[in-house]
């Protein structure tokens, strides 16, 4: 599920030459699939409290592929988007899952590990998506994940155990959650955050294409390293969150990519860039890593409606961030990146009140 989500980002050029169509208007599929994803995402936590999270997890895949095949197979831009957002609904099952299985069934000592290793497997999965984007037509950045997905639900259906056993009834207790202060305050964090690093990640290929008129494979190529240390980010931030702290590894992240923002404005060569998407990539994880550690730490009755709560807000304020940062880049790329990067300097301040 993670194979395009990062790479669609990087293929906006190639499809607006192939449409003949704006990228700020293609662009669009960026949003088209996280806004459906943050409001799909509430549905999750509490039907897999209700459902057996293998069989909603299975219908969930079956659409999903077929979406992809639809992206494919799209002969105009409507289709597209339309693909993207079905992929958004149906794609924002598993983040959730996966964070209430880890709180659910490991002890809190081990959770940044358990954390950071899921996490990984998803930046395992958009690297190759990424890296793929620079090689081959973009119709087969859909295709693939399309096809794989059906082999996947035979291999989920034969090899994935049940947790029917964790089914207690259906309840949803949004209201309730943020009304405990720690909880408000960890999302609030999350909103801005993911709004922040969505408005700028999501047009790093619009910015290599204009201002430094790189091709698609260097563009891709860029990205590429965002996922690649994103894989070590996401291992060794789940280790920091448990060794020095929650608090400390998020903080630690945002620094590093407040360096990175700062510094790409400065037009640098091709191999500055490439240590700076590693820089960018490796302190987005880091962050990553502490908040969703943070989030497994919630009280248990919570732990549904944090765990779909996360992909929802983080999704929809990423789509936010997204087209934010478009109306922004559209003005300056300059101006975009110095709004978000001083507002990623107040979460050094924010951060003090997740304890």
């Amino acid at each position: 599920m993670s194979f395009n989500v990062a790479a669609a980002a990087a293929l906006v050029p190639s499809i607006s030459k192939e449409f003949a169509l704006s990228q700020f208007l293609v662009g669009k599929i960026v949003w088209l699939y996280m806004l459906p994803y943050g409001i799909a995402a509430l549905l999750y936590g509490p039907l897999v409290r209700a459902y057996d999270a293998k069989k909603v997890e299975l219908l969930c895949l079956f659409f999903f592929s077929c979406a992809n095949i639809l992206a494919a197979l799209a002969q105009n831009i409507g289709t597209l988007f339309s693909a993207r957002v079905l992929m958004g609904v149906f794609g924002a099952s598993v983040i959730p899952l996966g964070l209430i299985l880890i709180g659910e069934h490991v002890e809190p000592k081990k959770r940044g590990e358990f954390v950071g290793l899921f996490f990984a497997a998803t930046f395992v999965a958009s690297l190759l998506g990424l890296f793929l984007s620079g090689l081959i037509h973009w119709r087969l950045i859909f295709l693939i994940p399309g096809v794989a997905g059906f082999f996947l639900i035979a291999a989920m259906f034969v090899f994935l155990p049940s947790f029917k056993k964790d089914a207690r009834g259906f309840k949803v207790n949004y209201i309730a959650a943020l009304k405990n202060r720690k909880v408000f305050i960890v999302f609030t964090y999350i909103f801005i955050v993911s709004l922040l690093y969505h408005g700028i990640q999501q047009w790093l290929g619009v910015y290599f294409s204009k201002e430094f008129a790189l091709s698609q494979f260097s563009i891709s190529m860029l990205i590429t390293l965002t996922s690649l240390s994103g894989i070590f980010g996401e291992v060794v931030g789940g280790r920091s969150a448990d060794l020095l702290g929650r608090i400390k590894t998020v903080n630690m992240g945002i620094i590093m990519m407040v360096l990175s923002v700062a510094l790409l404005m400065l037009h640098s060569p091709l191999l500055v860039l490439a240590l700076l998407m590693i820089i960018w990539g490796v302190g987005w994880t880091f962050n990553h890593a502490g908040l969703s550690t943070i989030l497994t730490d919630l009280p248990r009755n919570y732990l549904n409606e944090a765990a779909s709560l996360n992909s929802s807000v983080r999704f929809i304020s990423g789509g936010l961030g997204a087209a934010l940062g478009g109306a922004l880049m559209q003005r300056s790329f300059a101006l975009g990146f110095t709004v978000f990067g001083i507002c990623l300097i107040s979460l050094l301040f924010l951060s003090k009140k997740l304890r």
